[in-house]
């Protein structure tokens, strides 16, 4: 029988050999995060020379083992204790070995936002997939009815937020003699907010022409509230909830609609606001209620350390996350008494949603608490004023960083430590992302 998303059915998968053979990729020029000594060797080749932080160069990105682990158990923790599913978006990390990670700690599947992102996950095996955007490429279309029609056990759900949409889908997979219907989530968003359809009865529109569509299959509702919000002020956390009651209203709306199966699926939550969807979704009547959480695995020194819920008190007793992501830059330059500038800069490190922070000198001062901040990032320069004497020439900073969506990215292997915290930190690790 095929799978829905929102069934149990034979678990989310992964083709944990094909993770397991990223161990022998060969190791060259192509991977900025090992030093030249790696090269010729394979992942697993070079791990079992035993390596430290030291014997990396500069600039780095690295992950801290401790800090994932814990980020892993406590979200999965916490998502138990809610009632609630989560399926994380794997956009953020783009990286299999992590995927396996969440998976293997209860993760009900992976979410994706693009065609690219979803072939990379069916190269690794991933059998349980929602995307959290409308597919309305006909090569796309065509290529996903070939993986449906393909593996039985491959459940997939996708957005749509127009009757336009639902007309260009229908026609291109009947064009391409699709034999398995699409599973779609009719999206809600919101005034100012991204896509979705505004306001209920625009949605239930939707729904209607899902219903008339021969080759979809109406499975759920979700959208993305932290689109209409990017604070934890009052006002924010008071828009949230009037945009998650929308979404319960239109829950109600389609009952009786949705397709015969599987309860259907109510999904939000990104990893600023996933507290007050489990608060006001989380007891619907006949849900499947997903969260797509992504950023916790590896959280931050940013943006997320001020707004994420367990930082508010939502932590069940769990605690708070963990940064797991820490960049490594060396003062290169001291043009000034109170200017040094570090080789690092916006191909290496995110800044979207803040600069990093200068945290401590390798073997050396701490610098949190101090004076020292980076005012701004070149391409490859970071401006780092007021370290004084702290960071001279030739020193190496441990740096926090903000955003870890936009971390991964500029990674294609990120070495995992034992203990960023470390006086000698070991390299336990080498996760190979794929944006």
């Amino acid at each position: 029988m095929d799978q829905t998303f929102a069934s149990s059915g034979t678990g989310p998968g992964l083709d944990t050999r094909a993770v397991a053979a990223l161990a022998e990729e060969v190791l060259d020029w192509r991977f900025k995060a090992l030093p030249p000594a790696a090269a010729g060797l394979t992942v697993r080749q070079y791990l079992d020379t035993g390596p430290g932080l030291a014997d990396l160069g500069t600039p780095l990105l690295t992950l801290d083992a401790g800090a994932l682990d814990h980020n892993l158990r406590t979200m999965a923790r916490w998502c138990a204790d809610a009632g609630v599913a989560l399926a994380p978006h794997g956009k953020t990390t783009m990286a299999p070995a992590l995927w396996q990670a969440q998976l293997a700690a209860g993760s009900h599947g992976i979410t994706l936002a693009n065609l690219p992102q979803l072939r990379v996950a069916r190269a690794f095996g991933v059998r349980r997939v929602l995307l959290a955007n409308s597919l309305l490429d006909p090569a796309g279309l065509r290529w996903l009815a070939g993986e449906l029609a393909a593996d039985p056990d491959f459940a997939f759900a996708c957005w749509v937020d127009s009757v336009e949409s639902v007309r260009l889908m229908d026609e291109a997979l009947h064009a391409a003699g699709a034999g398995r219907p699409v599973e779609v989530l009719v999206e809600l968003g919101g005034p100012g907010g991204r896509t979705g359809a505004r306001g209920v009865d625009a949605a239930v529109e939707i729904a209607a022409a899902v219903g008339n569509a021969p080759t979809l299959r109406l499975a759920g509702i979700g959208g993305y509230e932290g689109a209409l919000a990017h604070d934890a002020s009052e006002g924010g956390l008071t828009a949230v909830r009037g945009y998650l009651r929308s979404l319960a209203e239109l829950h109600g709306r389609l009952a009786g609609r949705y397709a015969d199966g599987a309860a259907p699926v109510v999904t939000a939550g990104g990893s600023a606001y996933f507290d007050l969807v489990a608060e006001e979704l989380a007891a619907l009547p006949e849900a499947f209620v997903v969260l797509r959480s992504g950023a916790y695995i590896a959280h931050d020194d940013g943006f997320y350390r001020g707004i994420s819920p367990l930082a508010r008190g939502a932590g069940h007793g769990g605690g708070a996350l963990r940064a797991a992501l820490h960049g490594w830059a060396r003062v290169v330059s001291r043009p000034e008494p109170q200017l040094a500038l570090l080789d690092a800069g916006k191909r290496d490190l995110p800044f979207d949603e803040g600069l990093p922070e200068p945290q401590s000198v390798r073997g050396g001062a701490q610098l949190t608490g101090t004076a020292a901040r980076i005012t701004a990032l070149n391409d490859q320069h970071a401006f780092l004023r007021d370290a004084g004497d702290l960071a001279p020439v030739g020193a190496v900073l441990r740096l926090g960083i903000s955003h870890p969506c936009t971390a991964f990215d500029k990674w294609t292997l990120i070495p995992v430590l034992d203990d960023a915290s470390a006086a000698e930190p070991k390299v336990t690790g080498l996760v190979r992302t794929f944006f």
